[in-house]
C-alpha cells in the first residue's frame, strides 16, 4: 500500500460501520505485515515504512476509509495497492468466508511477500496478485461491489469507476479529498468528498 501523512480531518460514518472496522483491526495483527525492524512500532497511529519507497498506512486512516466503504458479509471488494497485505486482510476479515477479496499490487516484491502474510490469515476467499502495468484495478464482467485505493491519482479514473457493480461504493483519495464513488442500481454514478487527507501518487504502469 502507498500510504499517507496523518489526515486533516476525516469522513463521518456509521455506528454500525465503525464497530465491523474496530473488530476487524482487533483480529488483524498489523504486527504480522510489517518487516521485522518495524514491528515494534506497529501500534503507532502513523505510516511506517515496508520497502520500495512504500509504506503500511497510519491505522486511523484505514479505519475511516474502511468505516466509509462499508464492506457487506459476503461481498466481493477489489484492493488497489494491497502492499503489505494488511488492508487486503482486514477486507477479508470484513467480507467473511462467503465473499472474495482480491488485492493488486504494482512491484512484484511487494505483491508476492503481502500475498506471504495474507496467507498466514488462513482466508482462501482472499489473494494478492501482481498489477499488470497495462491495466489499473482489475476488470471482471460482474464489477466489484466495493473498491478500495490506497494512493492519489491526480483525477478520478474513470476505469476503476467502470469496475464497480451496480449499487457498488469506492473509496479513493483524488488529490486531498477523499472521494466516496457510489454507483446506483441503474448506473447513475455520485460522488462525495469525505475529509481531507494527504497521499502519495498513484503509480499506474
Amino acid at each position: 500500500m502507498r500510504s499517507a501523512p496523518p489526515p486533516v480531518g476525516g469522513p463521518p460514518t456509521d455506528d454500525g460501520a465503525d464497530d465491523a472496522v474496530a473488530q476487524a483491526m482487533r483480529a488483524v495483527d498489523r504486527r504480522g505485515f510489517l518487516p521485522r525492524a518495524q514491528r515494534a512500532a506497529a501500534s503507532r497511529d502513523r505510516p511506517l515504512p515496508i520497502g520500495h519507497e512504500q509504506t503500511c498506512s497510519q491505522p486511523s486512516t484505514v479505519a475511516a476509509m474502511l468505516a466509509l466503504l462499508r464492506v457487506p458479509r459476503g461481498g466481493s471488494v477489489l484492493d488497489v495497492g494491497s502492499g503489505s497485505g494488511w488492508t487486503t486482510a482486514l477486507l477479508a476479515h470484513l467480507v467473511g468466508p462467503g465473499g472474495e477479496v482480491l488485492g493488486v499490487e504494482l512491484v512484484p516484491e511487494i505483491a508476492a511477500w503481502g500475498a506471504a502474510n495474507l496467507a498466514r490469515q488462513e482466508t482462501p476467499w482472499a489473494t494478492i496478485v501482481p498489477a499488470t502495468s497495462d491495466t489499473l484495478g482489475s476488470p471482471r464482467e460482474a464489477g466489484w461491489q466495493r473498491i478500495l485505493v490506497s494512493a492519489s491519482p491526480d483525477e478520478l479514473p474513470p476505469e476503476l469507476v467502470d469496475q464497480l457493480a451496480p449499487g457498488g461504493r469506492m473509496v479513493i483519495p483524488v488529490r486531498h479529498a477523499m472521494l466516496l464513488v457510489e454507483r446506483s442500481v441503474d448506473g447513475t454514478v455520485r460522488t462525495s468528498e469525505h475529509g481531507t487527507y494527504s497521499f502519495v501518487p498513484l503509480v499506474q504502469g
